[in-house]
């Protein structure tokens, strides 16, 4: 008889050398590790950065909008603003005409300031900015020997010019409303046909048109209004000289 062999199948079931997570980890690990220098090569990079470049950079992704402006580099044409410390920073020009606001009120009172001091030192006393709770208020007022409007008259004289010229460069770029005031004395005319009412909305208007020679966008106008002597400076003599003047209010939504 011959003999027969049994045929024995075995089966080997190999065990994972990675443990029951797989090389998965590594992945993540991997992952984890490179976003890690990402991180720290980017904060090395922005220390490496001059201040006015960042500042350009952080305006740039805060008012970047693929809806609206797509391929816009924040390395184009600037223009100088000044930051919380008082120095200037530059920032792209085009932003001063997008959505929100650029400088905050104290920014703005710190720039009209320099440019007050530095354009017109002459007269620098003249010219009153002030930040409230609706914005900031430029006052351009009278005085002896140097009116911003001649006695009774509506149009500006050379040193009122110079003054509105001197403040629409100061805030021709921004994009904030503008609303434009004219105020007088308590002097009266002795003919009832014309009045302070008639002079302060003329002189109001006549500035609104020099802000406009001077490269104000008259869409960012707002209101142009006469208020005769309702509203003085000087509340204690409602004929003092500084009771004529312009009022240029720079308005920020959500103040007032």
């Amino acid at each position: 008889m011959s003999s027969q062999k049994n045929i024995i199948i075995k089966t080997v079931k190999k065990r994972s050398a990675e443990g029951s997570h797989g090389g998965s980890w590594k992945v993540a690990y991997a992952d984890f590790v490179t976003a890690l220098m990402a991180f720290f090569l980017l904060m090395w990079l922005l220390t490496m950065v001059a201040p006015e470049k960042r500042a350009r950079l952080a305006t740039y992704f805060k008012h970047f909008s693929i809806f609206e402006k797509s391929g816009t580099s924040f390395m184009e044409k600037n223009e100088a603003i000044v930051n919380e410390s008082g120095g200037e920073v530059t920032i792209p020009k085009e932003y001063f005409k997008g959505p929100g606001n650029v400088m905050t009120p104290e920014q703005l009172h710190e720039k009209l300031r320099r440019e007050t001091e530095k354009k017109l030192a002459e007269v620098k006393d003249q010219v009153l900015v002030e930040v409230f709770e609706g914005g900031v208020r430029i006052q351009l007022v009278d005085k002896a020997g140097h009116p911003v409007f001649p006695l009774g008259g509506a149009t500006p004289t050379p040193v009122g010019k110079r003054m509105l010229e001197v403040i629409a460069g100061s805030i021709k770029d921004i994009p904030n409303k503008i609303a434009i005031e004219g105020h007088t004395d308590a002097l009266s005319y002795a003919s009832g046909r014309y009045t302070n009412w008639e002079l302060s909305t003329e002189r109001a208007s006549a500035a609104r048109k020099e802000l406009e020679t001077f490269g104000l966008d008259p869409d960012r106008l707002a209101q142009v209004s006469g208020y005769a002597a309702t509203l003085p400076l000087i509340r204690e003599n409602p004929n003092d000289p500084r009771n004529r003047r312009i009022s240029i209010i720079i308005r920020y939504p959500g103040k007032g």
